[in-house]
């Protein structure tokens, strides 16, 4: 099921760029664009989107006024502000409404998907987790804090949750491997975030990668475990 995104800026060109970039990151869609904040506000309260990526300055206001009123009526909506601001207070404004992202204007493709990437994994965790111990709420509640001391330290790009998740598919056998868009089918994640865990897990010699041909088409990459498909 994909994540519905809600596009807020007044500006339609700006608005358009967003709505492309959200819509090549796989399992987003867009579900409706306001250009003001009394159109942000009534659709946010009707349509109840995952994300709301929310412009900071309009004519009539700020957008932290929607952010607000999401708190104000707890509604389980996420938001990215983008803004062209480079103020401090903005952005303290932002972190105590508790904003998921702050991006600044103009927005480059790559730190837009990075940030739906990590706002994916974040919800896909939250609905994962059914018992809470220390570890897994510092992690819920700062995933990019310093690893304490003992615990395995991953690159970036890399959370601890996911790589679990993935090494626990591979604890059965699957003789006939898994593709990376096979595994982001049942993680739930893209297929670039499946193949970026499996290429790390490949480099660090706990899966094995081998390029199957078929009968037609490209060949394909799939992955094996080590202890489940041992070399011949």
């Amino acid at each position: 099921m994909k994540l519905q995104i809600l596009i807020v800026d007044d500006d339609p060109q700006i608005a358009a760029i967003h709505q492309h970039f959200a819509e090549k990151s796989a399992g987003f869609n867009v579900c409706g664009i306001a250009g003001n904040l009394e159109d942000a506000e009534k659709m946010s309260a009707i349509l109840k989107p995952d994300l709301i990526l929310l412009d900071l300055h309009f004519p009539e206001g700020k957008g932290t006024e929607i952010l607000w009123n999401l708190r104000a009526r707890h509604q389980a909506t996420d938001v990215i502000l983008i803004t062209a601001a480079k103020e401090l207070e903005p952005l303290q404004e932002a972190i105590r409404g508790g904003v998921f992202d702050y991006i600044l204007k103009p927005v480059m493709f790559q730190r837009f998907h990075e940030a739906l990437e990590r706002f994916r994994e974040h919800r896909l965790r939250m609905a994962a987790e059914a018992a809470l111990d220390q570890s897994t709420v510092d992690q819920l509640l700062h995933p990019y804090k310093t690893t304490p001391p003992g615990e395995p330290q991953y690159p970036k790009g890399i959370d601890a949750l996911t790589l679990k998740n993935i090494q626990t598919v591979f604890v059965q056998p699957h003789p006939q491997g898994l593709s990376a868009e096979e595994v982001a089918v049942i993680i739930g994640a893209s297929r670039t975030t499946a193949r970026r865990y499996l290429e790390y897990l490949t480099a660090h010699n706990e899966l094995s990668a081998e390029l199957i041909y078929g009968s037609v088409g490209r060949p394909e990459r799939r992955y094996f475990s080590k202890k489940n498909h041992p070399p011949p």
